[in-house]
């Protein structure tokens, strides 16, 4: 099951981590209106996201680990357009 905020850097964030991670579950959550007119708030909407992703790719790894899996996969995104990233991840089967 994938939920995806609409948009263009939304939907690249999709896509790059589907690409690397193989997700069995991706939610990509825009919370950029919360941040409206605060630093980082570039005007476009598309600056604040949460990513909640479960990949066997996460299966014996750290949270640091998989942390720094999605961080690698989005690195060009993050340099250029995402101001702040929450990331939330599980191998399949581990709770919620």
């Amino acid at each position: 099951m994938t939920k995806l905020a609409t948009g263009p850097v939304a939907s690249e964030i999709a896509a790059r981590l589907t690409a690397a991670l193989d997700p069995t579950h991706l939610e990509v959550i825009n919370d950029s209106h919360h941040h409206a007119g605060h630093m980082g708030d570039d005007g476009t909407g598309e600056s604040h996201f949460t990513v909640i992703v479960e990949s066997p790719a996460f299966e014996g790894q750290s949270r640091v680990q998989r942390q720094r899996l999605v961080n690698t996969a989005l690195a060009e995104l993050l340099r250029d357009h995402i101001h702040a990233l929450a990331i939330r991840t599980r191998a399949p089967g581990e709770a919620v």
